[in-house]
C-alpha cells in the first residue's frame, strides 16, 4: 500500500511540476523501486564506487530503505540532441537544469510526506556534490537503483531499465520498512548480452566511450564546454564546501544515449 502511495505521490507531483509556466521539460511515467539500507551491496559501495561513498546510516541512523525512483524524458527531447557534432541542445541543457530543480523540490515533499505518515526520512548533500578533480560521486543514485533492481548497467554507464535510459534517477532514504528489490540477474544491454549493439560508442562524440572502457575526463572536458554555451539555465551541483555552483552552465552532452535503442525501450 505505501509503495503505491509513494508511486502516486511522485506522479502527481511531475504532473504539477510540468504544469508551470517556467517549466518547459516534459516527462514520461516514473518507475520506483526499493533498495533495502542493510544490503551488501549499498554497505559495500564504498568499494564499488568510491572509498568516501555515503552510506545510508550516515544520513539517517534508524535507515531501513532507499527509495530509489528514474523518471524518463521524452522521445521529442531526446531527438533534439540527435544531431551530429559535440553541442548539445539547448533543450537538452535545460531539461537537465529543470530536472535537478525538480529532485530537489520532490524529494522534499517525499520526505514531508514519509513524515505524514510517521516515518522520517532525508537525503544527502553529498548527491548535489561534484567533484571535478575525481568525476565519482560519493553518492550514486545509479547504483542504489541498480540495488533496488531498477535496471542493469549498460555499455554506456547508464543503469537500463525495463524502459530506457533516456531519463535521471533520484534517491530518498527512509527508516520505513518497506520490502526491497534485488539486483537483476538479467542483463539489459544487448551489447553485454550477445554483442548485438554498441551503438552508445558510435554516438559518442569525443571518443571517450569505448568498447574496452570509459574516459571520464575525456566526457568532462566536453560537458565543461557545453556549459559555456548553456550559461542562461544554471548549474546545479556545487562545490565541496557548499560555497554555491561550480560550473558557469550546464554540463551536459548525452550523445551516447539518445540515439541508442535502449534509450526508450519496452522491457
Amino acid at each position: 500500500m505505501m509503495k503505491q502511495r509513494l508511486l502516486h505521490f511522485i506522479q502527481s507531483y511531475i504532473v504539477t511540476y510540468q504544469e508551470r509556466e517556467s517549466i518547459a521539460t516534459r516527462y514520461g511515467e516514473p518507475l520506483i523501486g526499493f533498495a533495502d539500507a542493510w544490503h551488501p551491496y549499498i554497505q559495500n559501495l564504498p568499494q564499488i564506487v568510491s572509498p568516501t561513498h555515503e552510506l545510508p546510516q550516515n544520513v539517517l541512523p534508524d535507515a531501513r530503505t532507499i527509495i530509489a525512483y528514474y523518471v524518463p524524458f521524452t522521445k521529442e527531447l531526446a531527438k533534439s540532441n540527435r544531431a551530429d557534432g559535440t553541442t548539445a541542445s539547448p533543450e537538452w541543457a535545460r531539461a537537465y537544469e529543470e530536472t535537478n530543480a525538480l529532485f530537489a523540490e520532490l524529494n522534499e515533499a517525499i520526505i514531508d510526506f514519509i513524515q505524514s505518515q510517521a516515518g522520517s526520512a532525508g537525503v544527502t548533500p553529498k548527491a548535489v556534490t561534484f567533484y571535478q578533480d575525481r568525476l565519482i560521486s560519493d553518492w550514486s543514485h545509479r547504483h542504489i537503483a541498480y540495488a533496488a533492481g531498477l535496471g542493469s548497467f549498460g555499455l554506456n554507464n547508464m543503469l537500463l531499465t525495463k524502459h530506457g535510459c533516456c531519463g535521471r534517477f533520484s534517491t530518498v532514504i527512509t527508516n520505513l520498512d518497506l520490502e526491497a528489490g534485488q539486483p537483476l540477474t538479467e542483463e539489459y544491454c544487448l551489447y553485454k548480452k550477445n554483442g548485438s549493439c554498441g551503438a552508445c560508442v558510435k554516438h559518442c562524440p569525443t571518443g571517450a566511450l569505448t568498447y574496452d572502457g570509459y574516459d571520464r575526463f575525456k566526457c568532462y572536458a566536453l560537458c565543461q564546454k557545453n556549459a559555456k554555451l548553456y550559461t542562461q539555465f544554471g548549474s546545479s551541483y556545487t562545490n565541496e564546501d557548499g560555497t554555491g555552483a561550480n560550473s558557469v552552465g550546464s554540463e551536459v552532452c548525452g550523445k551516447c544515449i539518445t540515439g541508442s535503442p535502449c534509450a526508450f525501450w519496452k522491457l
